[in-house]
């Protein structure tokens, strides 16, 4: 029987609830019983019973007798309805209990929402849970306008005994205790067939182990959710639900647990529908490789709103999707190929993932023809016979013909005689349809031995084009004839004959060569004997020109040309060509020293010339007055610029010439070498040796002159210089009283050797920590030339005496101690005492620094006791002791320098970091503005330098409100040089205002003007002109900036840091102000620059290095001058290279003379200073670690390397930008610097045939616009052989590049091709014109190139076509991308160095080169410990003797450099 019973409970008092006393408010305890159940509960007061029953405790309750009824019966107990909007806390009494041990049954409970289904039970008890009382809470979450019920539901056990009771039914107006709460459960709005996720967030008592549900309205409970701590109270679950297409359903968070349970309300999953348009898009137009269409998306099916438009579309044959996003109702569908049909549908998306709905219905449309895409290639003979030719071409595809009907035609004309006197020919031509599906045709009844220009049209309806014009020639069976001696044309040279005729006019057949002889029949030189040996060159067929080279001067050659054919030779042409003659050539190695001077005679030894191709017709001794008011240029050795107007005395008075004649010799006088007096007042041959004047200087020069045919050649050199007399006398002064001082000195001599001992002793005892060593560091300025037969590379030998003997192979960090020694020690040193007061400052990289004297004066870097100056012959070994120590090395030195620091800290509003703020008493203060008391301060200090007080400006990159400030004080300390070490933006930071303007810009009241900017690989150089209202001095300004330095970091090699620093220390001028040194802090960088300066002074005038009090001192004018510990060793590394490597440019004047010394092999030694240099190269040249090659060696990129002991190191690899499917971006290719652009060189190997696409995708990504090849096919003494990588003919494909040959020319020496490569996934990049040059005369195995002339005309094709093409850069490649590579780019940085600035470096060409790839100008055997010095000869020296001959004294432009090395070599 179903009893139903109603609970009503107020919800407005703080507690109200149901005890089932008599006494109970019955306003505050209304229920009812389940109208769908089976019985009712029973309200029982035992109190009341006259025999109660033991099972039963007293009370008031509401009970179910479970055997009173039947199994599975079922009676509930509906509680009042709630509509509270917050969480509701509900506490009952439970009561199950059986005498015998079993279940009365279940207790389940039930929370209905809005009257809806009851759901499933949100908690249950069951069994017998022993004769008393249990508490429950349950956590009930609703929120209006929703409301629940509670429903109490009982159902017998089968086993029929006990009892099931309620009571105490509170409702709490607290929060529940013993369980948790649910925070309110939102909507979840998905797309159809995307998961639903509601998150139940429990808050109180919660633990993992009690289980969480998501129940449904239907009942339905999914479990495994996905927990969460959010807090030590709050617990988060979350539920994945599947959303179907159109579902819509409640959800509901539960807990349970013995306490009691926790129940949600219910949450909304929404499922939206992603829309789809019922209409296919409309054509508006259509053309060759677009559609135009709209889109058609006012009617759709699904939900909206619609917030993405795409279209989807394909080729009808094809199952390539591709999808674009439209913005418009209308869109344009580009890129399409033509005459094509093509299905395009529009796609909808809708909010949220999974919100883009199905395609729509598709348009299908098809494109229009194209013009065809080009005109056939490949137009080839297959045979050729005297009456037909059989043709064919490329096979026709629709990639030519864009278009499905198109139509091809063959035309073709020849001439043929009329048959009239005149000789006029008569053109046949004619057109021929082709099938369009063949690739070969027959022209039939040509006539023999004809051209026939033969062309192919392809047309579609839209368009034709039409191939070149091949010339085929049939076919004729007789010899050619012969060609016409009036078409021999020559340009004859000194030495070189340039010779051009034209084709035979009856060649009968096809050219195969050309076949040219030539003999010496005549000449006016007797020491060549003629006639001579005939000599044969062959030409190719299209080579109807000859260039003779090595040939004797003045000499007279008959020369052959005949025509050959495959039937045989033709008549020969002859002609005779006659050389031009060359200069005579003096046997002067020097300038050499007058035999005897008097006041006004100066007497010369004069050598006779030798003649080349005529023998030398006349001497001429001429006087050049040095007038200082004219300025005349001095002509040093060898010039070229001699005095070809033959005035005497008295011409050269009258017209004020600048020389005059003073001898003139017949040959015959001069038989050997002859004294002759310059001014001794005689007469020869019409020129009167005039006496010279006592009172002024003097130039002679000796003369000589050949006459041959009309031609006359000159050569002279400067002999002599006469001084003014007033030197002479001093000379003579200074003779006359040597004797005199010879005893004063002799008395002095030894009192100052008693003195000495003295004064040694007294060192000895008290300064036992420190002497100073006279060691030279830096090769001084060349000696006078007319003083002594000694190079400036001589001088540098002989003052480097100390440093410069051992050289190993070994790392400059690395190198053992013994070897250092043996390297630094070798040598006695010389003092040094009558050579301080003449030092000058050493070489720059421009040749040549300001002169300066070492003074022995007070240095404000001392010397301490604990650390005391470090010997640079001992510099090696310290720096080796410091990094290995374990107790006291760089680190702990490092961190001395921060003991004891202060800091005043000034106007903050002008300083960029405060910790680097200036120190007041070493801080420039600048003259303040009447409108601003405190504009005196500007954040810099002032630094002293060697020798020098306050000789640089430490300060900070100007902020935009310091530039002002910078160039007042820039002006006001009239600075010439400003040292920039730091980029305007590093790693997307701004390091410092761009300062200084692009053209001309005001800054306050200061004018500054850009003159001229200089660019090079590592470093800046800016010209400005400084101008002050006001003032009417102009000031001339140079700003130096080093682009190669990192901030918080250091280079990685110090070659580019020290040749700047040179640049700086040459250009500035000796009465300059300040040297302005800045980065971004004005710390770190500037601290490590001033002491590099600082240092090298130090170690050229005194010998030693003091780097640690150095730096002590500078933090102390300026905090954080030295930032890290690895700016402090790199100070010491940096120092290290200077002094071993040492200054090894080479004005380009000098360069002849200093060649010539490189190469002599000291007899001591048995070793040449070329062979030296070398050495030294190898030992500062970085050696490379597994880690610095990580890259190479990942096993994924093993396979790219042609040789693992050839890899690139990590730091220069250049990473491939185009993708190709799964491949990695790495390639085994090193980006190196060119003299004037950063990675201007990309040097790899020979490509393999796994990476030839990667090879072109380099060439692309890169912008190469040259690639120069200096291996040769199939050579390799490895697994992989050397194998095309270019197409030829006709285009290919390598991954996502294609390569089309343009054009191929080909002579002895290179091969030149042109080519076009496009990346088909990138085509709005573009196309790159590539020239590729294959340089066919080095040999394999050989060690220089077999012709240097080759290789100098190499050079200049690939100097030319990049200057033509701009900024792109250059491929070069050999077999392992080592030697051969790394000796073209050394020349051409070597060139770079010609033309901008005349100098010559190999060493920091090499040197260069190396840092980005060690195995550059590889010249070393590896596997062995003896090493060969062949290959050093011929790298480092290959360059040298192809410029020896012609850079010596001149400075062409670099065009004219190449043709004189290219003609002469």
């Amino acid at each position: 029987m179903l009893f139903l019973i109603f609970l009503f409970i107020s919800v407005s008092s703080p507690a109200a609830g149901c005890t089932f006393d008599e006494d109970t408010d019955p306003g505050l305890c209304e229920y009812r019983q389940g109208q769908e159940d089976d019985f009712d509960w029973q309200l029982i007061r035992t109190y009341n019973w006259p025999h109660p029953t033991p099972d039963l405790l007293r009370g008031s309750f509401m009970m179910v007798n479970s055997s009173q009824h039947y199994g599975g019966q079922r009676a509930q107990l509906l509680l009042l309805p709630l509509s509270e909007n917050d969480t509701h806390c509900i506490q009952f009494s439970y009561f199950l209990y059986s005498r015998d041990g079993h279940s009365p049954g279940d207790l389940q409970v039930f929370i209905r929402v809005n009257n809806g289904p009851k759901g499933s039970a949100v908690w249950n008890i069951s069994g017998a849970q022993g004769r008393q009382w249990h508490q429950v809470e349950l956590a009930v979450s609703t929120f209006w306008p929703s409301e629940y019920q509670v429903i109490f539901e009982a159902t017998v056990s089968e086993e029929r005994q006990g009892y099931i009771a309620l009571d105490d039914i509170m409702l709490l107006n607290y929060p529940c205790y013993k369980v948790a709460h649910f925070s309110r459960l939102g909507d979840v709005e998905v797309n159809a067939g995307q998961n639903a996720s509601f998150q139940c967030v429990a808050t109180g008592k919660t633990s993992e182990s009690e289980p969480f549900l998501l129940e449904r309205r239907n009942g339905i409970v999914l479990g495994s959710p996905l927990l969460s701590r959010l807090s030590h109270k709050r617990l988060m679950a979350t539920f994945q639900v599947e959303a179907e297409r159109g579902e819509q359903d409640l959800y509901r968070c539960v807990t349970l647990s013995q306490r009691g349970a926790a129940v949600s309300n219910f949450g909304e999953l929404i499922v939206r529908v992603p829309p789809t348009p019922i209409a296919p898009p409309q054509l508006l137009r259509a053309g060759p490789t677009y559609l135009i269409i709209q889109l058609n998306t006012n009617s759709i099916v699904g939900d909206g709103p619609v917030i993405r438009r795409e279209i989807q579309y394909r080729a009808s044959q094809s199952t390539w999707l591709e999808t674009h996003g439209v913005g418009s109702l209308t869109y344009k569908v580009w890129h399409l190929e033509p005459d094509t049909e093509y299905h395009i549908s529009v796609l909808l998306t809708r909010p949220g993932d999974g919100g883009t709905g199905a395609p729509g219905p598709p348009l299908i449309s098809r494109t229009k023809c194209a013009e065809p895409m080009r005109a056939l290639r490949g137009l080839t003979a297959t045979e050729i016979q005297p009456r037909q030719l059989s043709l064919q071409w490329e096979p026709l595809g629709y990639n030519l013909t864009r278009c499905h009907t198109y139509t091809l035609s063959l035309c073709y004309r020849y001439s043929m005689p009329t048959g009239g006197s005149g000789g006029n020919n008569a053109t046949v031509r004619e057109c021929l349809s082709v099938e369009g599906n063949t690739s070969h045709f027959t022209l039939r009844d040509l006539p023999p031995f004809r051209s026939v220009h033969v062309r192919l049209a392809l047309s579609n309806p839209e368009g034709k084009k039409e191939s070149r014009e091949v010339t085929f020639q049939t076919e004729e069976d007789s010899n050619p004839g012969g060609i016409a001696s009036e078409s021999l044309t020559f340009t004859p040279l000194d030495d070189m004959i340039f010779l051009k005729w034209e084709e035979p006019v009856e060649p009968n057949g096809l050219i195969t060569q050309y076949e040219i002889s030539y003999q010496s029949i005549e000449s006016s030189d007797p020491g060549i004997n003629v006639p001579g040996p005939r000599r044969t060159v062959s030409k190719l067929r299209n080579e109807t020109y000859h260039m003779f080279s090595g040939l004797h001067p003045g000499t007279t050659y008959l020369v052959s040309v005949r025509a050959r054919t495959t039937k045989g030779f033709g008549q020969t042409a002859l002609t005779e060509i006659t050389t031009n003659i060359s200069a005579p050539v003096f046997d002067y190695e020097d300038i050499p020293s007058p035999l005897s001077e008097s006041e006004s005679t100066i007497t010369v030894l004069l050598r006779p010339a030798l003649g080349r191709g005529a023998p030398v017709s006349a001497y001429q001794v001429v006087v050049v007055e040095e007038d200082g008011s004219r300025q005349k240029k001095r002509r040093e050795l060898g010039s070229s610029d001699c005095f070809p107007t033959p005035n005497s005395h008295s011409e050269a008075q009258a017209k004020r010439a600048p020389h005059y004649y003073t001898a003139e010799l017949a040959p015959s006088s001069l038989p050997e070498a002859t004294p002759f007096t310059v001014g001794d007042n005689h007469t020869y041959n019409g020129y009167w040796n005039s006496p010279l004047d006592p009172t002024k200087n003097y130039l002679i020069y000796f003369q000589a002159t050949s006459n041959f045919r009309g031609e006359t050649r000159i050569n002279c050199i400067r002999i002599a210089r006469k001084a003014a007399c007033k030197d002479s006398k001093r000379a003579l002064e200074v003779s006359q009283h040597a004797e005199d001082m010879g005893l004063i000195l002799g008395a002095c001599a030894g009192g100052l050797v008693v003195l000495i001992l003295l004064l040694g002793a007294i060192v000895v005892i008290v300064k036992k920590g420190r002497d100073f060593y006279p060691y030279p560091y830096y090769p001084r300025k060349k000696v006078a030339i007319n003083k002594a037969a000694m190079s400036y590379r001589q001088e540098k030998s002989r003052k480097l005496s100390s440093l410069d003997c051992s050289m190993t192979e070994q790392s400059t960090l690395q190198q053992d101690v013994s070897i250092a020694n043996s390297f630094l020690d070798a040598h006695a040193c010389n003092a040094r005492n009558d050579q301080r007061s003449s030092v000058n400052e050493s070489s720059s990289l421009l040749g040549g620094s300001p002169h300066r004297h070492c003074r022995r004066k007070s240095s404000p870097y001392h010397t301490g006791q604990l650390h005391p100056a470090v010997r640079v012959a001992d510099l090696l070994q310290h720096i080796n002791q410091m990094k290995t120590a374990e107790g006291y090395g760089f680190k702990q030195e490092y961190e001395s320098f921060f003991d004891g620091w202060d800091v005043k800290k000034k106007d903050k509003t002008k300083g960029r970091h405060d910790s680097l703020l200036s120190h007041d008493r070493h801080r420039v203060k600048m003259h303040s503005l009447l409108a601003d008391p405190s504009s005196d301060y500007v954040n810099a200090n002032y630094i002293d330098g060697y020798q020098r007080s306050n000789h640089f400006i430490a300060t900070q990159g100007p902020k935009q409100d310091m530039i002002y400030d910078f160039w007042r004080m820039v002006w006001q300390e009239n600075c010439f040089s400003i040292v920039m070490l730091t980029k305007l933006v590093e790693v997307g930071r701004m390091k410092c205002c761009k300062y200084w303007p692009d053209d001309t810009e005001m800054y306050g009241d200061i004018k500054i003007t850009l003159l001229k900017t200089e660019t090079l690989a590592e470093y800046t150089v800016r010209t400005f002109a400084m101008e002050r209202v006001g003032y009417p001095a102009k000031h001339e300004v140079c700003q130096f900036h080093f682009t190669s330095w990192p901030e918080h970091g250091v280079p990685y090699h110090a070659t580019g840091l020290l040749a700047f620093l040179r640049r700086v220390k040459a250009s500035t001028p000796p009465d300059a102000g300040p040297v302005v040194v800045h980065c971004s802090m004005g710390a770190g960088r500037t601290g490590c620059y001033i002491v590099l300066d600082v240092m090298l002074d130090m170690a050229e005038c005194e010998g030693v290095v003091d780097i640690y009090n150095c730096v002590k001192t500078l933090c102390s004018r300026r905090i954080n001058m030295i930032q890290t510990e690895e700016q402090y060793v790199f100070i010491h590394d940096a120092i290290l290279e200077a002094c071993l490597c040492g200054e090894t440019a080479i004005p380009v004047s000098e360069f002849s003379l200093t060649y010539k010394e490189l190469l002599k092999v000291d007899s001591q030694s048995n070793t040449s200073q070329l062979r030296e240099e070398f050495q030294t190269l190898n030992s500062v040249t970085p050696h490379l670690d597994v880690e610095e090659c990580s890259i190479s060696l990942m096993p994924r990129n093993r396979e790219k390397n042609r040789s693992m002991d050839v890899l690139p190191p990590d730091r220069s690899l250049a990473f491939l930008v185009t993708t190709e499917g799964e491949s990695s971006n790495y390639i085994n290719a090193a980006l190196a610097d060119s003299f004037l652009q950063p990675a201007a060189i990309v040097v790899t190997p020979h490509p393999l045939p796994g990476t030839t696409t990667d090879f072109w995708r380099l060439v692309y990504d890169y912008g190469c616009t040259s690639i120069v090849m200096l291996n040769q096919l199939n050579q390799s003494n490895s697994a992989w052989p050397c194998l095309q990588y270019w197409p030829e003919p006709g285009l290919q494909q390598f991954g996502p590049m294609t390569v089309e040959l343009l054009s191929r020319t080909a002579d002895d020496d290179v091969i030149i091709r042109l080519f076009r490569v496009q990346n088909i996934t990138r085509l709005q990049e573009g196309q790159l014109v590539v020239r590729h040059f294959q340089f066919l005369r080095w040999s394999p195995y050989r060690d220089i190139p077999d012709s240097k002339k080759a290789f100098l005309s190499l050079l200049a094709q690939v100097h030319n076509w990049q200057r033509e093409c701009g900024e792109g850069r250059t491929v070069v490649h050999c077999l392992n991308g080592g030697g051969r590579s790394g000796t073209f780019s050394a020349c051409t940085m070597l060139l770079e160095m010609i033309r901008h600035h005349s100098i010559v470096d190999v060493f920091f060409a090499a040197k260069t080169l190396r840092n980005s790839k060690p195995n550059m100008v590889e010249t070393m055997v590896r596997e062995k410990k003896q090493t060969t010095y062949t290959c050093l000869l011929g790298h480092s020296g290959l360059f040298f003797k192809l410029i020896t001959n012609h850079l010596a004294n001149t400075k062409p432009s670099l065009p004219e450099t190449f043709y004189m090395l290219t003609c002469n070599c």
